[in-house]
């Protein structure tokens, strides 16, 4: 039999790199001798590199580029598909983690970020794949664009490179410079949310209090975006501001769109391409997927009903493995492709105790599975 494993992590408790070797462990002990294809799904965030590197085979690359503060730091990016496709990972030079007691989104930037996909797209990639999340900034992607050889001014016409405080001040960009290995590069951005640039829905509103924004700076990191928005709108001739996904990450959303050329792309709609899901699963008898919570969000297309979408064509037995499921969502799943849906918490205990057990719940709950197919 062929088994693939494609779960996406159950945040705060197991990664999906351990949930692909729980199940497959499972499955040799009930099926010896199956195929099983574990592909570990990255959302964009950290680890981004590492999965798809675990799916599909590859390298990581280190470069030296800037931290959120503009100090120097050492990070990297991946390759796969024998260096045709690049991998850069938001996180791993803006994420929030890098600030640690020094959180301030009027001060971060995304330079490095600019500066990893500067490195992929010189080191000879004709893809790359950018992942959304986890940063620790709010400069609307200003940052990574200015690393890239786009151009910031203010009123007075001086240049600068805007951070979360200061996208206020910008009066005019030029995009005349930007580098050019990235002509006609394919970029695609990860992202995972719907949210716009600004306003009650938008990246500084929703995002910014975690980042260490208190409500005024909210509200003026706020007027910034909105000002960015402006100012792309006339600089490009398109208004960006209401697309969705434009105020992921800091509006870094808004930014690889503007600045990158870049195409917004449901993170498993990403994976499921690069890791050519659909060929993967002419011949599988199973798919085993899974996510912490499946809910209304899960619904919007994210991995459970990403996958189950695509098996559904191919008429393909999708069991979702999840952390918790809320009933009133579970039919909606049926309908988009899944076939059954398996919560692993076996006792009515609260997350606070069961996450503790979440290794051992997802292993009985698979036994199980496992025996009814057998």
């Amino acid at each position: 039999m062929k088994f693939i494993l494609i779960p996406d992590s159950f945040k705060g408790t197991l990664s999906s790199t351990q949930i692909c070797g729980i199940i497959h462990e499972k499955v040799q002990k009930h099926f010896p001798g199956s195929e099983t294809v574990s592909v570990p799904v990255a959302d964009g965030g950290e680890g981004s590199v590492d999965a798809f590197i675990a799916a599909v085979g590859g390298e990581k690359v280190t470069v030296t580029v800037k931290n959120p503060y503009f100090e120097d730091m050492e990070a990297y990016y991946g390759l796969i598909d024998a260096g045709e496709t690049a991998v850069v990972e938001m996180a791993c030079c803006a994420g929030l983690p890098l600030v640690e007691d020094r959180k301030d989104p009027n001060l971060t930037t995304t330079y490095g970020v600019g500066q990893l996909i500067l490195a992929a797209a010189k080191s000879g990639a004709k893809k790359i794949i950018v992942g959304l999340g986890g940063s620790s900034t709010n400069d609307g992607g200003c940052g990574a664009a200015a690393a890239i050889g786009v151009k910031f001014y203010d009123k007075d016409g001086k240049e600068f490179v805007p951070t979360g405080g200061t996208t206020i001040d910008i009066a005019k960009i030029d995009l005349s410079g930007r580098d050019a290995s990235l002509k006609d590069m394919e970029i695609v951005t990860m992202c995972d949310i719907d949210n716009p640039m600004y306003g009650p829905t938008g990246a500084a509103h929703v995002f910014a209090p975690q980042k260490g924004a208190d409500e005024t700076t909210v509200l003026t990191l706020d007027e910034g975006i909105k000002n960015l928005s402006r100012v792309i709108a006339e600089t490009t001739g398109k208004d960006i501001s209401e697309v969705p996904g434009t105020g992921a990450a800091g509006a870094m959303g808004a930014g690889m769109i503007a600045f990158f050329d870049s195409r917004l792309q449901m993170g498993i709609q990403t994976v499921l391409d690069t890791v050519k899901f659909d060929e993967m699963i002419k011949d599988a008898d199973y798919i085993f997927t899974g996510e912490g919570k499946l809910d209304s969000q899960s619904l919007r297309g994210k991995v459970v009903i990403g996958i189950a979408e695509r098996a559904k064509k191919q008429s393909k037995n999708v069991i979702a493995v999840v952390g918790g499921a809320n009933d009133k969502e579970i039919d909606a799943a049926y309908e988009m492709g899944v076939t059954a849906v398996f919560p692993i918490n076996r006792l009515p205990e609260d997350f606070s105790v069961s996450r503790y057990h979440s290794e051992e719940s997802l292993a009985y709950t698979v036994d199980n599975i496992l025996r009814i197919i057998k």
